[in-house]
């Protein structure tokens, strides 16, 4: 009788540490994997900001009459891809990521290009309504290296609580997964050439 009572409660200390552990765990990862939802949510917002930021910044430029309509054709065509390209923000994987990344890559440099052409028009440059969103824009470039900052830190206290003992075996049996980064783009590590 007495093996029977130690064994009974072995197994119930067991259960009840299991339980516990496996309860704060899950809900830990929970919380970790929302945390890095809303962030991405807050990634999303801030590319949208420039997506809509776009066609004003393209409407004031087609008013200067000599202005070249190939630049203004290939930021309207990359802003349309990169508002195509949308992610499930419970899956987020480095390919993902990747994708997102690329389309907007493609719309960073056709802005970066639109943005080189206007110093070739003295009126334009001059013109309020366009230096007033060059400067939103040139703030919300900023803004999305602020939010894709915060958003690979939460993804990183994501993968790295999900992979620690004994959260790796609860992520496991309940499908958590490692999530994605956003890295550099290639090249992004030489300095760009400068001409005056």
């Amino acid at each position: 009788m007495k093996k029977f009572l130690k064994l009974t409660l072995f197994l119930l200390t067991a259960f009840v540490m299991t339980s516990t552990l496996s309860s704060c765990g899950y809900n830990g990862m929970v919380n970790r994997d929302e945390a890095v939802k809303s962030q991405w949510a807050q990634v999303e917002n801030v590319y949208q900001r420039r997506s809509d930021l776009i066609p004003n910044l393209v409407n004031t430029v087609k008013g200067e009459a000599n202005f070249e309509k190939s630049t203004l054709v290939a930021v309207q065509e990359a802003r349309s891809q990169a508002t195509k390209v949308t992610i499930d923000p419970s899956k987020l994987s480095q390919d993902d990521i990747n994708r997102f990344q690329k389309a907007q890559d493609g719309l960073g440099g056709t802005l970066s290009r639109l943005l080189m052409v206007t110093e070739n028009y003295p009126n334009l440059k001059s013109n309020e309504a366009f230096m007033a969103l060059q400067s939103q824009l040139e703030g919300t470039e900023n803004r999305i290296t602020v939010e894709r900052q915060k958003f690979n830190a939460v993804t990183q206290d994501y993968n790295s609580y999900i992979r620690g003992f004994p959260n790796n075996i609860i992520a496991n049996m309940f499908g958590f997964h490692e999530k994605g980064y956003f890295a550099a783009t290639a090249g992004a590590e030489k300095a760009p050439t400068v001409n005056f």
